[in-house]
């Protein structure tokens, strides 16, 4: 059975297909996918012998918003949409990378946030389309 080794990977690392990987045991591996893919956490990336990399998602700097009520949840996915920016549903909470805009915009909105570091499972800024 083949050992796992977790590469912990940011949003936007998850996008970065053309690069040397670094892994947590110190081994290296070019990484070399299509233009457009997007790595998923628990997706292979490189076997090894009796080894194999699999994405993991790291702690990233995010907001983390409690909604009140189903009308507040929707505003607030409305406005950091509008940022063109992903967010992360986890129960009741809805999480986003943390940034001084949408910090800003959050304030001048009236919603109430907390910032906290942890893994996050949504899209890097720059992945949406229309």
């Amino acid at each position: 059975m083949a050992t796992v080794i977790r590469v912990p990977m940011s949003a936007y690392d998850r996008r970065r297909v053309r690069r040397i990987v670094d892994a947590p045991d110190g081994a290296r591996f070019p990484l070399e996918l299509p233009t457009g893919t997007v790595l998923h956490p628990g997706q292979e990336l490189h076997r090894d012998g009796e080894r194999v990399y699999v994405v993991e998602a790291a702690p990233e700097d995010v907001f983390v918003v409690r909604p009140r009520t189903i009308g507040e949840g929707a505003r607030i996915g409305h406005l950091i949409g509008n940022l063109h920016r992903d967010v992360e549903v986890d129960g009741d909470l809805v999480v986003a990378l943390a940034d001084a805009a949408l910090a800003d915009r959050l304030r001048r909105a009236g919603v109430e946030f907390s910032a906290d570091r942890r893994p996050f499972h949504g899209k890097a800024p720059g992945e949406h389309a229309h």
